[in-house]
């Protein structure tokens, strides 16, 4: 399968809008290196992902790709039992907390007070 087929491509390489597509790009790739999932899983599932986010109401003008990309790889983590869908909650409301604190243009570090509610 073509991990690049359908992806935004400059030069023959992915091109990302931000740093955290590129990042759960790399942590697909990661996780499928690891053996968490194969490509014609990953391939489905984001399909049935992208499939149910038109269904909704989804316009697919290219502008919500990543955030496809990113809730399959939540779904499909919790699925693998690699992670479970409460822990990656309280992982996804430290990170908005970590980045509503830190400074534009600075790293966003996850710290302890970030997964206080």
């Amino acid at each position: 399968m073509d991990l690049l087929a359908g992806m935004p491509q400059g030069d023959g390489e992915p091109v990302f809008d931000e740093p955290w597509q590129a990042h759960a790009f790399a942590m697909a790739v990661s996780l499928h290196a690891q053996g968490l999932f194969t490509w014609p899983e990953w391939a489905q599932a984001l399909a049935e992902q992208i499939a149910a986010a038109q269904a909704a109401g989804d316009a697919d003008l290219g502008d919500t790709y990543y955030h496809h990309w990113l809730a399959t790889l939540e779904k499909i983590v919790a699925r693998k039992g690699a992670s479970n869908e409460l822990e990656l909650a309280r992982y996804r409301d430290a990170w908005h907390s970590a980045a509503h604190r830190t400074p534009h243009g600075k790293p966003i570090e996850l710290r302890e007070q970030d997964f206080v509610a």
